[in-house]
């Protein structure tokens, strides 16, 4: 089996985001990201904590705010009117507060891409892995399982603009039917929900899914899928994630300059 490393290719990109920071502070400018959460899920805590600790390792300021229905659109609106915040994220998924809280972000803050006017840092770091790694995806047949804010439907919108051929499989759709597929990207947050029998042979599969059970963190494939030498695919740990963090900063320092 061969791996999509996430995490080196995230290395060799936080460098050169270290780099940036550096001139711009050296400018007066100071990144700062703001990260609003109202759901108490391990997922969510573990995706904070990758956040905060990439930002120190950086030198952009990372501040974590806890929300509630009640002050969720007051605490947003004062982020988005503070000139020394540059980036602004709603952590996904909600539990008590509405989506539409999203709208309070302005979009020259919007580093996460939830307002749906850019792409999300999610779908970014997808695609930049699968490139990164010489996976041809304008000569292959794809498959996105789940249209979800983050993952599927940002990703669909993504390759479907340039052109590729993509078959999007959601709740009740036959998943048999992946096996067609020689690209395959999973992110529908259900455990284990894609069996072995369902990808073809030498097939490459991203999963981008997380859930938790049983306080550990999983994904949407069956371990039976890994057990498989002929796929390319990506680790339990350390890929999609450090690639989504570091395509996150990316934006922040872009909304700095």
């Amino acid at each position: 089996m061969k791996e999509l490393n996430g995490s080196e290719l995230a290395g060799f990109i936080k460098e050169r985001q270290a780099a940036q920071v550096r001139s711009l502070r050296g400018q007066k400018i100071f990144p700062k990201l703001v990260i609003f959460y109202d759901n108490d899920s391990p997922v969510i805590a573990k995706y904070m904590q990758l956040k905060q600790i990439y930002g120190a390792d950086i030198n952009v300021e990372v501040e974590i705010v806890r929300i509630s229905a009640d002050d969720a659109v007051e605490k947003l609106r004062a982020a988005a009117n503070d000139e020394k915040v540059q980036g602004i994220i709603v952590q996904l998924p909600l539990k008590v507060c509405d989506m539409s809280i999203l709208d309070e972000i302005p979009l020259k803050k919007d580093v996460d891409g939830l307002r749906g006017q850019s792409d999300t840092a999610t779908a970014t770091a997808i695609h930049w892995l699968l490139t990164g790694y010489g996976v041809d995806l304008k000569n292959k047949k794809l498959a996105i399982v789940g249209q979800g804010k983050l993952v599927g439907a940002p990703l669909t919108k993504m390759w479907r603009e340039s052109g590729y051929d993509v078959q999007v499989f959601d709740k009740g759709d036959d998943l048999n039917l992946l096996a067609e597929r020689e690209v395959i990207v999973t992110g529908t947050g259900v455990p284990g929900l894609i069996k072995s029998e369902m990808i073809a042979y030498g097939a490459t599969v991203v999963d981008a899914g997380t859930a938790s059970e049983g306080g550990i963190i999983r994904g949407d494939l069956d371990e039976a899928v890994r057990e498989r030498d002929d796929l390319i695919l990506t680790p339990k740990v350390g890929g999609v994630g450090p690639l989504t963090v570091a395509m996150l900063f990316e934006n922040v320092l872009k909304a700095c300059r």
